[in-house]
C-alpha cells in the first residue's frame, strides 16, 4: 500500500506512535509518505519505502494565527495526485483529521477517491476536542472519517461520553518495539553517571504538563529516598519543570534528582532504571509505562485512564488512585527493598510488554486499512 501519515512531530506519544508504526510498515513493504511541518524526531530517513514531506505555511500579516489546517489540507492533495497515495492515516483528531477530510472532498473533486483513517490519541479528545471552540469541528470530522481506531477502551469510551460519535471505533493499542528494546547493544550511558552501585534507579519521562502531576513525582519520591539510598531521574521538559527543580530545592533533594531534558537517551536511562512513576491526572494509555516495562522495568502509577489496560495491579507494578502519595510510596518501597520481589516484578513487567509488541499490533493496523480500502471501493 501507499500511505500518507499525517502526525506530530514532537516528542510526544502521538508523533512517537505514528513515525515507529510508518517504519514498521515500510518494512513490510509499505510505501510511506509522513507529511507535516517538521520531519518527525524520531524518522530516519534511511530507508526507501520512507518519504518525508514537509509543509509550508507561508507568513501573511492579515493572519494572527498562520492557518497551518489549510496548508495541510492543500499538501495532501498534491502529495496524493503526485505519488498516487492509496489511502490516509492521521494521527490526533486536531487539526489532522478536519484536514484530512477537506483534501479528501478537493480530490473528490478531480475524481480521486480515498479513505481516511483517524487514530485517536486522548487530549485531542479528552482536552482539546472536549473545548466548546472545537467540539463541533472534532465530532464532524472524525464522523467522516472512513474508520476510526484508539489507543484504547478507555478513552473509546470517553470519546463516546463526550463526542456527538456515530462512528464505530476500533481499540488498537500503542505498542512497542521489543527487538530494539532488548536488543540494544550499545549503552552509551553507564549506570555510575546515574548513580552508586547501592542506589536503586527511579525514573519519570513526560512533557511535564500538569496533567503529569509532577509534584507528586517529587513527593513520592522523597518518601522512597527516607527508606532507601535511591536516585531520580527525570526526563522530559515542559511548563511544570522549573516548578519541579525548585520543590527538589525545599525538600532538601536536589543533590538525588537529575532533570535531564528532552532526551535521545531514552533507552539507556529505561535500561538501568529499577522503577517508574507516572502518577498521572489521566493517561488515554500510557505509552512511557509500556516503554519502561520493555526494560524489565516495574511501574507505580494511577488507576486512571487507560493505565490499567497497560499496568497490571501487582504484576507488573501497582495502581493507585490519583494523588494518593502515601499508597504509590508504600508500593514503591514494597518493590524497591527486596531483590527477589524486585526481580519478579521486572520479569513480570517484561512478560506484559512482549503482548505490546510492534509485531502483534502491526497487523490490527493493517486489516484496518484493507477494511477502509474495501468501504472505499464499495462507495464508488
Amino acid at each position: 500500500m501507499k500511505i500518507a501519515i499525517v502526525c506530530y512531530p514532537t516528542f510526544g506519544g502521538s508523533g512517537v506512535v505514528a513515525t515507529e508504526l510508518g517504519i514498521e510498515l515500510a518494512n513490510r513493504g509499505h510505501e510511506i509518505h509522513f507529511i507535516t511541518y517538521r520531519q518527525p524526531v524520531r524518522l530516519a530517513l534511511i530507508n526507501s519505502n520512507v518519504h518525508y514531506h514537509e509543509v509550508n505555511v507561508p507568513e501573511y500579516p492579515l493572519f494572527h494565527y498562520q492557518p497551518y489546517e489549510l496548508a495541510l489540507s492543500s499538501k495532501l492533495v498534491d502529495m496524493v495526485k503526485l505519488y498516487k497515495i492509496e489511502l490516509l492515516h492521521v494521527h490526533y483528531a486536531i487539526p489532522h483529521a478536519y484536514a484530512g477530510y477537506m483534501a479528501k472532498q478537493m480530490l473528490k473533486d478531480q475524481g480521486i477517491s480515498i479513505p481516511m483513517v483517524t487514530t485517536l490519541h486522548g487530549t485531542d479528545i479528552t482536552l482539546v476536542g472536549n473545548h466548546p471552540n472545537y467540539k463541533t469541528a472534532v465530532s464532524f470530522s472524525i464522523n467522516k472519517s472512513d474508520v476510526v481506531t484508539s489507543v484504547s477502551q478507555s478513552l473509546k469510551d470517553a470519546t463516546y461520553d463526550l463526542l456527538n460519535i456515530k462512528k464505530d471505533i476500533h481499540v488498537i493499542p500503542n505498542f512497542i518495539e521489543l527487538d530494539k528494546h532488548r536488543n540494544e547493544t550499545l549503552i552509551s550511558c553507564q549506570r555510575s553517571i546515574m548513580a552508586k552501585e547501592e542506589e536503586r534507579i527511579v525514573t519519570h519521562i513526560s512533557n511535564f504538563r500538569k496533567v503529569k502531576r509532577i509534584p507528586d513525582v517529587i513527593k513520592i519520591f522523597h518518601k522512597i529516598q527516607q527508606t532507601i539510598p535511591a536516585k531520580l531521574m527525570m526526563v522530559g521538559d515542559g511548563p511544570e519543570k522549573v516548578k519541579a527543580e525548585k520543590l527538589c530545592e525545599e525538600l532538601g533533594i536536589l543533590d538525588k534528582v537529575i532533570f535531564f531534558g528532552n532526551s535521545n537517551e531514552i533507552d539507556s536511562i529505561l535500561s538501568y532504571s529499577d522503577l517508574f512513576l507516572l502518577p498521572s491526572e489521566t493517561e488515554s494509555f500510557g505509552l512511557a509505562a509500556l516503554e519502561a516495562m520493555a526494560w524489565s522495568v516495574p511501574v507505580i502509577s494511577s488507576n486512571s485512564g487507560g493505565l490499567p489496560e497497560v499496568n497490571f495491579e501487582g504484576i507488573s507494578g501497582y495502581l493507585s488512585d490519583v494523588g494518593n502519595i502515601d499508597e504509590m510510596a508504600t508500593n514503591a518501597i514494597k518493590i524497591l527493598s527486596n531483590k527477589e520481589i524486585l526481580k519478579t516484578f521486572k520479569e513480570n513487567a517484561l512478560s506484559i510488554a512482549k503482548q505490546f509488541d510492534i509485531k502483534n499490533i502491526l497487523p490490527l493496523y493493517e486489516s484496518i486499512y484493507q477494511k477502509a480500502l474495501d468501504k472505499s471501493k464499495k462507495t464508488n
